[in-house]
C-alpha cells in the first residue's frame, strides 16, 4: 500500500531515511544530518511524501514536487528511499509506478531525476528500465565516501 505521509508517519520516514542518509552513498544530504533537518527536507513545502508499507511494516518512502519553479513546473522531480529489509522486493519499482501514475494525473509533462550516482546502479536499472533516459552526465559531482569523486546523472521521462 502506498499513501501519503502525514505527520504521524514521520518516525516512520525518518527510520527509513536514516540509513541511506547516514551511508552517504546516494544523496547529498550531510550524513550527519538530524532528525529534523532529514525531516523538514522530504516533506518540506511544494513536496507530497509518500510511505509504501507491506502488512503495516514501513518499507519506502518517496516525494515528488515540481523540478522548477515558474515557467519549469510541468516537469517534476523525486526522491526514493526503501528500508534496508525491502531491497530487491519490488517496492522501489512500485514507488516509482506511484509516482508516475501520480505524476500523470497531477499533469506533469516529464519527470527528472537531477542527481543520479552513477554507483547507484539498482536506481539506475530500476529507472532505465520504466524508460528514462540518461540525458547528462555532471563528472565527478559526487564524494563518494568510499569512491571518491565520481559522476552523477541526470535522467528523464516523457510522461
Amino acid at each position: 500500500m502506498i499513501r501519503p505521509v502525514g505527520s504521524q508517519d514521520f518516525e516512520n520516514v525518518w527510520i527509513i531515511l536514516k540509513p541511506s542518509f547516514r551511508a552517504g552513498d546516494t544523496y547529498t544530504i550531510d550524513p550527519n544530518v538530524s532528525q529534523s533537518e532529514a525531516l523538514d527536507y522530504w516533506v518540506s513545502s511544494g513536496k507530497t511524501a509518500f510511505l509504501a508499507d507491506v502488512s503495516g511494516v514501513p518499507m519506502g518512502t518517496y516525494y515528488i514536487s515540481p523540478n522548477q519553479a515558474g515557467h519549469g513546473d510541468h516537469v517534476c522531480n523525486c526522491g526514493f528511499v526503501t528500508a534496508p529489509q525491502a531491497r530487491g522486493q519490488g517496492i522501489a519499482r512500485a514507488m516509482l509506478e506511484h509516482a508516475l501514475e501520480t505524476a500523470r494525473e497531477a499533469g506533469y509533462f516529464s519527470m527528472q531525476f537531477n542527481f543520479v550516482v552513477e554507483t547507484n546502479t539498482r536506481a539506475i536499472d530500476i529507472w532505465t528500465r520504466a524508460g528514462f533516459e540518461v540525458i547528462g552526465r555532471l563528472p565527478k559531482a559526487f564524494r563518494h565516501p568510499r569512491g571518491g569523486n565520481i559522476d552523477a546523472l541526470i535522467m528523464y521521462k516523457i510522461l
